[in-house]
Order: C-alpha cells, then sequence, then structure tokens
C-alpha cells in the first residue's frame, strides 16, 4: 500500500514580484504622509486664518469703503469691483473658449496643425498669471497701435482692461476642460443623430452640448475660481489699492478683494493684518461656495 505524498503550494510572491509588492506597499504610505504633510499645513493655515480674523468679521466690514483707520475700513468696493471683473471675465471667456473647444473636437480636420492647436493651448494653461499681466498691461492698458493704426484703444486700468487680462488667462484651461467633457459623450450618440438625418450642427447641439454640459460647467466654475484669487496679473495692470467709491461702468478703476488683502498686509500696523485676515476668510468662503456650485452641477447633471 502506497501512501501518496502531498505538497504545500505557498502562493507567497517571491524574487521581483515579492520585491515589486513591497514598493507598491511602501510607495502608498509615502504618498500618504505627503498628503497628510499638505492637508495638515493647509489646515494649520486654515485655523490661523480664522482664529486672526474671524472677531473682525461683521456687517459693517463687509459694507464699509476701505480707509487708513483700521477699525474702519472694509471690503465694500473689492467685493463690487471682484463681481464686475468676474461677471465680466465670464461673458469674455466663456463662449470663446466653448466655442473653440467645439471646433477643435467636432468640426477641425485631424491633422498637424490641429495637433499644434491643441499642444499650444496645453503649454499656454501652464503660462504663470505674471505673464498674462504684462501681456494685458502691453496690449490693454496702455493700447495697441501697429504702423499708425490703432488696433486695440488704451483702456488704462479699467474693468475691462482687468476682465480681458482674466479672460486671457482662463481661457486655455476652459478650452481644455470643455474639450475633454465633448470628449466624453459617447460617439454612437453623435452617430444615432447623423442616422436620422440631422446635421452635424444640430447634433453638435442638440446631443453633444447637453451631454457635455456637466463637464464644461465644472471647468468653467473651478476657471472662474483660479481668477477669483488672482493678484499678480490685476497688480500688473495697475489695479488700485483704494477704491472708496462704487463702480459704475467698465471703464471705472477698480480694486479686487485679493489686491485688497495684499495691500493690508503690507501695511505696519497690526490691525490692518487682522483686516486682511477677515477678507481671506470672506474670499475662501466665495472660493469653495464656487467649488461647491462645480461638484452640485456635476453630481445633479450626472443623475440626470
Amino acid at each position: 500500500m502506497s501512501t501518496a505524498e502531498t505538497t504545500e503550494v505557498s502562493l507567497r510572491a517571491q524574487g521581483a514580484v515579492a520585491r515589486r509588492q513591497m514598493v507598491s506597499r511602501a510607495s502608498r504610505w509615502v504618498l500618504l504622509g505627503v498628503t497628510l504633510v499638505g492637508v495638515v499645513a493647509l489646515a494649520f493655515l486654515a485655523y490661523d486664518v480664522i482664529h486672526t480674523g474671524a472677531s473682525r468679521l461683521s456687517w459693517d466690514f463687509l459694507t464699509s469703503y476701505p480707509s487708513r483707520r483700521a477699525a474702519n475700513a472694509g471690503l465694500r468696493s473689492s467685493i463690487l469691483g471682484s463681481a464686475w471683473v468676474m461677471v465680466t471675465t465670464v461673458i469674455l471667456a466663456i463662449p470663446v473658449a466653448v466655442g473653440t473647444a467645439v471646433f477643435i473636437e467636432e468640426f477641425a480636420p485631424k491633422g498637424r496643425v490641429t495637433a499644434a492647436v491643441r499642444l499650444n493651448i496645453a503649454n499656454l494653461a501652464g503660462v504663470p498669471s505674471i505673464i498674462y499681466g504684462i501681456l494685458g498691461l502691453t496690449i490693454f492698458v496702455r493700447g495697441l497701435t501697429i504702423m499708425g493704426v490703432t488696433v486695440i484703444p488704451k483702456m488704462g486700468g479699467s474693468i475691462l482692461a482687468g476682465s480681458l487680462t482674466l479672460a486671457l488667462m482662463i481661457l486655455p484651461m476652459t478650452v481644455i476642460a470643455s474639450v475633454e467633457a465633448i470628449r466624453q459623450v459617447p460617439p454612437s450618440i453623435r452617430d444615432g443623430s447623423l442616422a436620422l438625418g440631422a446635421s452635424r450642427w444640430q447634433t453638435v447641439w442638440y446631443h453633444t452640448l447637453p451631454g457635455a454640459l456637466p463637464g464644461i460647467m465644472t471647468g468653467t466654475i473651478l476657471a472662474i475660481a483660479r481668477a477669483a484669487g488672482e493678484t499678480a496679473a490685476l497688480i500688473m495692470i495697475g489695479a488700485f489699492a483704494f477704491i472708496a467709491f462704487d463702480n459704475k461702468s467698465l471703464g471705472d478703476s477698480f480694486t479686487v478683494m485679493p489686491v485688497q488683502i495684499y495691500n493690508w498686509t503690507t501695511l505696519p500696523q497690526e490691525a490692518f493684518r487682522v483686516n486682511a485676515a477677515a477678507a481671506i476668510i470672506v474670499l475662501m468662503v466665495a472660493v469653495i461656495g464656487l467649488n461647491l456650485v462645480a461638484v452640485l452641477i456635476r453630481e445633479r447633471f450626472r443623475r440626470s
């Protein structure tokens, strides 16, 4: 009678596979640690700002003009200026960005020229904001004259000049977000529409754009949130730090909340730093609110 010999089989990885698994586990903990460092630093900064500026928040602070006295200074003109600049920027940038994305993704011929355009748009999205400020100063603030012919009139440090500068800044990232959103629409929807006799434009207008709308709106709102916190470009074109009147037109001088915060932090009095912390809280609430709106819009359209 023979006895069957059993061989134990080990499922534990060995050799190169074991090393790769060990590296994978280690990288997970390293990445978690790096993320926690960033989150902890951000939480500390947020706590410090809130602890410093929360006592200064009041209705009077939001409705008062800037003042040389810290106790009387407020954000009224910068809030109104931010609203003027953001609304004008959206009106100028979003139609151009969405139209460009639709043309590139739906109508432009596939070739080297289109690929070069895509590459340059991606590169422009990474250009520092100060470069856009220099561009805005050269073209919009001082005007553009070619061979004695005025191509772009001189606008000075006006709301329109600031809005055009910010529109140029957010245009590339908005185009990229819109292109990706349009690309996510299933090709079967386009094919079905064209098969039923719809024209290319009717397919885009009635089927592609509605399907891409959540992604387009999300990218747009995130781009606006970036523009709302912009300082360097607006300082470069001459946005004022002290405006004691309400804006009435696009040709008015202006200030925005980031510029006002920057101005207060440069003053030697400690009370102005408290004002800056309170203004940062207001700006953070506005930016977080815009990001929350983007999330809600995306989820709502995704469910529908």
